[in-house]
């Protein structure tokens, strides 16, 4: 049997996806599963050995193409999933791309979301419900549930080699009481808490909690800025590996940490993949779709959409403003969200204690 899934979104959308690829081992062993996900994504899946092959779309390279090369770019890639005949595609995104390959591959079992575009009408034979007020790791789940297979697991999973063990090994060499893991920005900079508060978090862990912080950040120019800004107002040294890492050795390093401090990101999911209890501040995203997940849990415990929130290990630090979660980029468009910009450091100096077993 031959399974094809894809996800084309963003890379903790694509880790989230791990338990249903475990699940659909299990109930078919000896089928071979083709990922299809955007470039930039994969090593969320890379070494997982529940797939067969990951197919990449890359649609920075596409999108910059002239428009006849960008067509016949997009054409090809579509139609070149049609030639594996694959007996199973599941579309967990509702966007075209996805429900275009599950029209083109004709497979016995398409499942997928609902498109209303005339010729996609008859594209699936099963379809996934909406998200509501679920997790996403749920929704990734529904396909499982339309196929009527029992849930076995929802253990989200990352994989890495020894080599990236080695290079964090040299770089956190010396570090011998435990350390913090910080990762204080996002792709998305309204999703950050003020550098002033993130600057006391890290300085309460180095000089009062007497716990080591190492920091991590993309190698992209705006997210250095905003560690610097933040390593600015500190009066602690942390250790700053922003941009050193791919993101399977950022996982290594998140493995062997005491503790997780960040806000929503895909590096918060892989924490919480690695079983590292995390400590999340969410202002502008809904906990109860993307709050960290603990693996040895099968229920969500994010039962509201704002507000601290707890589930397992894992601690979501939120405000109640009516207004959350709006989904918005910052307040009336100024990329900075003011229910991230005044949290109570009492508060969670409080819970980095608890979670540390201080």
């Amino acid at each position: 049997m031959k399974i094809l899934i894809l996800k084309f979104r963003n890379i903790g959308d694509v880790l989230l996806i791990t338990p249903l690829l475990s699940n659909l081992k299990f109930y078919y062993p000896d089928s071979k599963i083709d990922v299809g996900v955007n470039k930039g994504t994969e090593s969320m899946l890379t070494l997982n050995k529940n797939i067969n092959n990951i197919i990449t779309y890359n649609r920075e390279k596409i999108k910059s193409l002239p428009i006849f090369k960008k067509l016949w770019s997009e054409v090809k890639f579509l139609f070149s999933f049609k030639k594996n005949q694959y007996d199973i595609v599941i579309n967990l995104t509702a966007g075209d791309r996805g429900t275009q390959i599950a029209w083109l591959t004709r497979a016995s079992v398409s499942i997928g979301y609902f498109n209303n575009k005339r010729i996609f009408k008859n594209t699936f034979t099963h379809y996934l419900p909406k998200q509501e007020f679920r997790h996403t790791l749920e929704t990734n789940l529904d396909p499982l549930r339309v196929l009527n297979l029992p849930i076995k697991n929802k253990k989200v999973e990352i994989f890495w080699n020894k080599e990236d063990e080695q290079i964090i090994d040299s770089y956190i060499q010396g570090v011998d009481k435990g350390f913090v893991h910080i990762h204080p920005v996002s792709r998305w900079l309204f999703k950050c808490i003020a550098d002033a508060i993130m600057a006391q978090i890290i300085d309460f862990c180095e000089l009062e909690l007497n716990l080591k912080v190492v920091i991590t950040a993309a190698p992209v120019k705006k997210e250095f800025d905003k560690v610097s800004s933040i390593l600015n107002l500190c009066k602690s040294n942390p250790i700053n590996l922003s941009g050193k890492l791919t993101l399977k050795q950022t996982a290594v390093l998140n493995k062997k940490a005491k503790l997780f401090i960040g806000v929503d990101t895909a590096i918060m999911h892989m924490s919480a993949a690695n079983d590292t209890p995390v400590f999340a501040f969410f202002g502008p995203s809904g906990t109860d779709h993307w709050g960290p997940w603990d693996n040895n849990l099968m229920q969500s415990s994010y039962i509201n959409r704002n507000g601290f929130q707890i589930m397992g290990k894992h601690r979501v630090f939120s405000e109640s403003r009516s207004c959350q979660p709006c989904g918005q980029d910052g307040c009336n468009g100024t990329k900075v969200s003011d229910c991230l910009m005044s949290l109570d450091v009492d508060i969670i100096k409080k819970n980095i204690r608890e979670m540390l077993g201080e």
